[in-house]
């Protein structure tokens, strides 16, 4: 019996682009429609926010001309892309999707509220929450955790390039520990950087557990949430 119910996958941007790190590649959007698809087949309910930053990136504009507040409303419609990219994806695959977001365009997504995103999620859709929070100042990580909370998600699920969180970069240092398990106090104590700190104290606060895992895992999904499996980071207010 799957331990999570209902899930909030949080994905960058930039896993959409493949290597390439710019667009949406094909091949990258259909697999994790295919892991999406794979646990959403066993009931468990599904909510997704991505990143814009294979797009554009807001704070990266601010330096190149692009006023700050102007550049984060543009990487909020980077995300919009991305969101309507996969419901396309997920669609083609068989399941019913839906884009909220907190920026509604009419025609495209629907305007992110909680009772629109509980309604459509317990009615077997995969919601795919766009837009940030709506405001600039706001990574997409404090997105996540914001609609995390709304949603009542029993955990976040954040993908990355490695397997969990290090003491230190892996890539650089290949002796570096991993954790299988930390506390949020730990990992703040630590420095390490698992979300921003606002994304971070709100998962803290509303004792919303965080797994860090390995985005390009094939069926790492369906291993952490049908098989119960411990894979990645687990970061929780309390060690079991």
């Amino acid at each position: 019996m799957a331990k999570y119910k209902r899930i909030l996958l949080k994905l960058s941007g930039e896993s959409l682009a493949g290597g390439s790190g710019l667009g949406i590649d094909p091949g990258s959007l259909n697999a994790y429609a295919h892991e999406i698809k794979s646990i959403a087949d066993q009931t468990i309910e599904t909510a997704v926010v991505l990143g814009g930053g294979n797009v554009f990136r807001g704070l990266q504009g601010s330096g190149k001309g692009v006023d700050r507040v102007q550049g984060d409303y543009m990487g909020m419609l980077a995300t919009i892309i991305n969101s309507m990219a996969l419901q396309s994806a997920l669609e083609s695959s068989g399941l019913k999707a839906v884009v909220l977001s907190g920026i509604p365009i009419e025609g495209m997504c629907l305007k992110m509220t909680r009772k629109t995103a509980l309604e459509y999620i317990k009615s077997g859709y995969v919601i795919i929450i766009a837009g940030g929070t709506g405001n600039p100042f706001f990574t997409t990580d404090s997105a996540a955790a914001l609609r995390a909370v709304e949603i009542n998600a029993d955990v976040i699920l954040k993908g990355t390039r490695v397997d969990g969180i290090y003491a230190a970069d892996p890539e650089k240092d290949p002796n570096a520990e991993k954790f299988d398990h930390i506390t949020f106090d730990e990992a703040y104590s630590k420095n390490l950087r698992v979300m921003d700190l606002t994304a971070f104290t709100l998962c803290r606060e509303n004792n919303i557990p965080i797994i860090v895992f390995n985005v390009n895992q094939k069926g790492i999904l369906y291993d952490i949430l049908v098989n119960n499996q411990r894979k990645g980071t687990l970061v929780s207010k309390h060690k079991d």
